[in-house]
C-alpha cells in the first residue's frame, strides 16, 4: 500500500475522531466549555461592567474575550476536530493576566487590575482543565508509546 500524508485516509481516523468526540461530551468537558464560553463573554464586557479608564485594554478585552468564548463554542461543538488548538485558551488566560502591565496607553485602576488577574485566573484554569480533556480523548498519557507488536 503506498504511503500517503493524508490523515484523512488514515485506517484508524473514524476511531481516533470518536474518541475525542467522547471526551467533549463528558459531562465534566461541557461544564468547563460552558464556563469558558460565560468567562469570555465576562472578559469582553468588563470594561463596561467594571469601568475601564485605559482604553487600550478595553479594546484587548473586549477582543480576546471574544476570542475566548468562540474557542469555547469550539470545543463545545466540534471538539473532535478542534482539540489541537486547545493550547490557545490557557495563553490567551495567561495573557490576560499579564495584559496591563504590557499594554501601554493608558492608566491602570485597582479594578481594571483586579479584574484582569482574576478573570485571567479562571481562564487559565478552565484552559488548562480543557487542554487535559484533549490529552483524554487520545486514549493515553502524553509521551506513552506502546511497546510494538509481534
Amino acid at each position: 500500500m503506498p504511503y500517503s500524508a493524508d490523515m484523512g485516509t488514515h485506517p484508524d481516523i473514524l476511531e481516533l475522531r470518536a474518541r475525542y468526540e467522547a471526551a467533549g461530551a463528558n459531562p465534566a468537558a461541557q461544564l468547563t466549555d460552558g464556563l469558558t464560553l460565560l468567562s469570555g463573554l465576562y472578559l469582553a464586557l468588563s470594561p463596561w461592567v467594571v469601568g475601564f479608564q485605559n482604553r487600550p485594554i478595553a479594546v484587548n478585552n473586549l477582543v480576546t474575550g471574544l476570542a475566548i468564548a468562540v474557542l469555547a463554542l469550539c470545543y463545545s461543538s466540534a471538539f473532535g476536530r478542534t482539540h489541537g488548538i486547545s493550547w490557545i485558551a490557557p495563553v490567551l488566560g495567561l495573557w490576560t493576566i499579564i495584559a496591563p502591565w504590557v499594554i501601554r496607553g493608558g492608566t491602570n485602576t485597582a479594578g481594571t487590575i483586579a479584574n484582569n488577574v482574576v478573570t485571567g485566573a479562571i481562564l487559565l484554569a478552565l484552559g488548562l482543565t480543557t487542554v487535559r480533556f484533549s490529552m483524554i480523548g487520545r486514549g493515553r498519557p502524553a509521551g506513552f508509546h506502546a511497546p510494538p507488536e509481534h
